[in-house]
């Protein structure tokens, strides 16, 4: 397969010819190639984008433009398999998952944020002037212009179409810089644009790298007028210094380090489950995932026993497997980063309690990205492997005996993403829901998300909040209209 930029409606090579390989993590067999993005081939996405803001896009009336969005969105649920096939292809992850997360929810932003756009109003207000006549003011919202969409690798088609959706409702025109290792359905969605009859330039994709290649092209480009990423927090702060130049609008959302307290007043077959699936869901390689566990003592050691069960019943296995539940990482060099922290927490005392290596998974599948789920105790709360993000299937459990221990263990972090409480005690949820230093809390659950909330993370974990109204605040220029009666 080859994997082409879209640009300007049509699916184009790189200027120069370059490309390179997209594999299977499942077993490193080749998917195919990707083009790698030039300046010459970002300029003229951006361009393309630049001139579409001034054509047919420009000038359809809002609700045109939120029936296209909507059709985009049944037009993927219609090609829904070869989305699928396409995502577990680029990240190996069971179809079992990704029927049920990736595709539903990737189509489903197209809609949401349409609707969120067409049912928010604008404020208005009548003011008193002293001749008596008056003056209206109101408010109007106008599309950014130019974005710049730089998406992750780790739920591709959702978290770009996250972005994408609301920015396209608001009016913006698109880049679209898909992570390296999944190119497939970023690509495969400008099939989907030309076929519901998106103007040419409204959505643009262009393939590569970050430094020295298309993402240090696209941010650095004066003509996008904003940038909206998900990814790690030192390619956000190199993000946030090419935005200066200009004066551009950021959106990030960065890395976690994420929490969940057990409270001994839990119904603990709950807190076993969210846990279990917050820990070790899509091999860990979710950014609102937890790998700092915190269990009041009374239950500590039932808890950790139970986890460690339920772990060890997890089915590795090819996407296709209907009955496996665990994948592998998304390529041989995050393995080795995600490996590197496994060795380092042995040595820095850590307790193995399941897991901590490599699998052997055959013949067939032995070249792929695999690496056992992985739980630890009894690491040191200054521990490289509690105070970094290793994004893969761990946590470290640790005992706590006091809710204001809980709470300052939590909050002993760079990092503020999100966080799990478990607990029956309605108080209990509210107190501690309000001391996390966080974007989100949930309560007795986990990734259960409303799509009208605000999303975003504190503290080193990002800057500014999508979702809902509030996304609509970041894709949109609020301007104030008076009128003199």
């Amino acid at each position: 397969m080859q994997f082409k930029h879209f640009i300007d409606g049509n699916f184009v090579a790189s200027i120069n010819g370059a490309t390179f390989e997209n594999r299977d993590p499942v077993d490193n067999s080749l998917i195919g190639t990707v083009s790698e993005a030039s300046a010459a081939d970002v300029d003229a996405a951006v361009k393309a984008a630049k001139q579409a803001l001034s054509g047919p896009w420009g000038q359809m009336a809002q609700q045109q433009r939120i029936a296209l969005l909507n059709k985009v969105a049944d037009r993927i649920n219609q090609r829904f398999e070869e989305f699928l096939a396409a995502e577990c292809r680029d990240t190996g992850k069971p179809r079992s998952i990704a029927s049920h997360i990736d595709i539903p929810r990737g189509a489903a932003n197209f809609k949401a944020f349409s609707e969120t756009l067409a049912n928010h109003p604008t404020e208005s207000f009548k003011l008193d002037t002293p001749d008596g006549a008056g003056a209206l003011n109101y408010g109007h919202r106008s599309p950014k212009g130019v974005v710049a969409v730089i998406s992750p690798w780790n739920l591709p088609l959702l978290l770009m179409t996250f972005k994408v959706g609301p920015a396209l409702a608001c009016g913006n025109t698109v880049v679209v810089k898909p992570s390296e290792e999944t190119p497939a359905t970023a690509t495969l969605l400008g099939e989907v644009m030309n076929e519901c009859g998106v103007p040419a330039g409204v959505y643009n994709v262009v393939h590569g790298f970050g430094p020295q290649s298309a993402g240090e092209f696209l941010t650095t480009h004066p003509l996008i007028n904003a940038i909206t990423f998900t990814g790690e927090t030192r390619t956000g702060e190199v993000i946030m210094r090419a935005a200066s130049v200009g004066l551009r609008n950021i959106s990030m959302e960065c890395g976690g380090k994420n929490p969940a307290l057990i409270f001994a007043d839990c119904d603990l077959d709950k807190a076993v489950e969210g846990t279990m699936r917050s820990a070790f869901v899509n091999c860990g390689q979710v950014c609102l995932g937890t790998e700092r566990v915190y269990v009041e003592r009374p239950v500590y050691d039932e808890f950790v026993a139970r986890l460690k069960a339920d772990v060890e019943k997890l089915k590795l296995g090819r996407p296709e497997d209907e009955e496996a539940n665990f994948g592998p990482l998304v390529s041989l060099e995050h393995r080795e980063k995600v490996h590197s922290y496994y060795k380092l927490a042995v040595e820095e005392g850590a307790t193995v309690v399941t897991g901590g290596g490599i699998p052997d998974m055959g013949a067939e599948m032995n070249s792929g990205a695999w690496i056992e789920p992985t739980i630890w105790t009894d690491l040191a709360d200054d521990a490289r492997v509690i105070r970094e993000e290793i994004f893969g299937p761990c946590c470290h459990i640790r005992p706590f005996d006091t809710e204001e221990e809980a709470i300052a263990l939590a909050n002993d972090t760079d990092y503020g993403l999100c966080a799990a409480v478990w607990t029956e005690n309605s108080s209990r949820a509210v107190r501690v829901a309000e001391a996390m230093e966080v974007g989100l809390v949930w309560v007795n659950s986990w990734f259960l998300r409303d799509l009208r909330t605000a999303f975003g993370g504190a503290k080193q974990s990002g800057i500014g909040r999508e979702g809902g109204v509030h996304g609509l605040e970041f894709y949109s220029e609020l301007k104030n209209v008076c009128i003199k009666l």
